[in-house]
């Protein structure tokens, strides 16, 4: 047959004229006929058609009816544990979905994004992380117009602080905001200069960094709620806190005199609570010590005063019995001591009185 379409020089589609080629050579091959192309392929289609054949109808049915249950399925879709998933209806946002499996109405009427809501983001204010490429070493390069504020005491404060966030509704954060960066950005500056607006800065330098860090993340976040970001501020990091670079030297050396302030105002506080316990115990002594003496002076005079209302009691009840005890009890106190002879004159025994000088003598020279 090949040999005969040769010999012919015709093709096999044929010629409507038996004759040779179409190029008037009456050599090579003939161009197709288009009307026979398009009339073979509308048959061709008519047999899958319902009703082309009796046997056309089935296959064309049960592919659709596989497109049908393909397209279906197209809509199961899987949502990571670090992802959440928005869904879409015609590019509308209609609801966000949590992770595992889930379903959608197929394309095109819903579509889904699963944006990664776990990764924490970092935004640095006041300074940025800058690379050498030719030794491959980082440095930090200051952004004055962003870290310079003023204190509530007037002064000027060099500080630059990170803020970390992530995603916590992905329908918000992809359809309520435009730009997250710079409203992260926009709204951390505002809220630090608020709250170094309400701070000393010698508070600001030393213990005050982390009341400033929480005031400020809880500030951030309530702009971006007001928002409707769905950003979730997760800490708010302090990286320096410093006077201008133009004051700094002063300003050390102020540090440095007020540290030795301190120093000297402990050292006197130090010496005082050792004197003054002691003074005051001294001086706690002392009362004691008079008030003692006063009881035991007092409760003496009452004792005597006491013994002499008793006596004279007893003198008026009989006042010579009372004289003569009292005259022999004051005797008994002044005599108890001296060396005496008692001699009756009265008794006539004959003993001659004498001055015993011997005695005194030995007296004198022991005294």
């Amino acid at each position: 047959m090949v040999d005969d379409f040769r010999g012919r020089g015709g093709s096999p589609w044929g010629s409507p004229s038996g004759g040779g080629g179409g190029n008037g050579s009456g050599r090579g091959p003939t161009p197709p006929d288009i009307d026979e192309i398009v009339r073979k392929i509308q048959d061709t289609i008519k047999k899958f058609l319902p009703g082309g054949s009796k046997l056309g109808g089935k296959p064309i049915i049960l592919g659709l009816i596989i497109l049908g249950f393909i397209w279906l399925a197209s809509g199961l879709y899987r949502v990571l544990p670090d992802e959440q998933g928005v869904v879409l209806r015609f590019g509308k946002f209609v609801k966000t979905t949590q992770p595992g499996l889930n379903y959608h109405i197929p394309f095109p009427v819903e579509s889904v994004l699963t944006p990664k809501v776990t990764k924490v983001n970092r935004m640095d204010i006041g300074f940025r992380a800058e690379r050498d490429s030719g030794f491959g070493s980082s440095g930090v390069a200051d952004v004055p117009e962003e870290s310079l504020m003023l204190t509530g005491d007037e002064n000027i404060v060099n500080i630059d602080f990170s803020v970390f966030w992530v995603i916590k509704d992905a329908g918000s954060f992809l359809f309520k905001i435009q730009d997250p960066s710079t409203i992260v950005k926009a709204a951390s500056e505002t809220a630090m200069r608020e709250v170094i607006a309400k701070s000393n800065i010698q508070s600001i330098l030393t213990e005050g960094r982390s009341n400033i860090e929480n005031e400020t993340q809880e500030i951030i976040q309530s702009i971006l709620d007001e928002y409707e970001s769905g950003i979730q501020i997760t800490q708010v990091q302090t990286q320096k806190a410093d006077p201008p670079d133009q004051v700094i030297d002063a300003f050390r050396d102020v540090q440095a005199a007020r540290a030795d302030m301190e120093r000297s105002k402990n050292e006197a506080e130090a010496y005082a609570n050792d004197v003054i316990p002691r003074a005051r115990g001294e001086a706690q002594k002392i009362l004691q010590a008079a008030e003692a003496y006063k009881k035991q002076v007092v409760a003496k005079a009452e004792g005597e005063a006491s013994r002499f209302i008793a006596i004279y009691n007893e003198y008026a009840q009989a006042k010579t019995v009372t004289q003569e005890r009292m005259f022999l009890e004051t005797m008994e106190k002044v005599l108890a001591d001296i060396n005496k002879i008692i001699i009756d004159k009265n008794s006539g025994s004959g003993v001659v009185p004498y001055l015993p000088l011997q005695e005194l003598n030995q007296k004198k020279a022991q005294n």
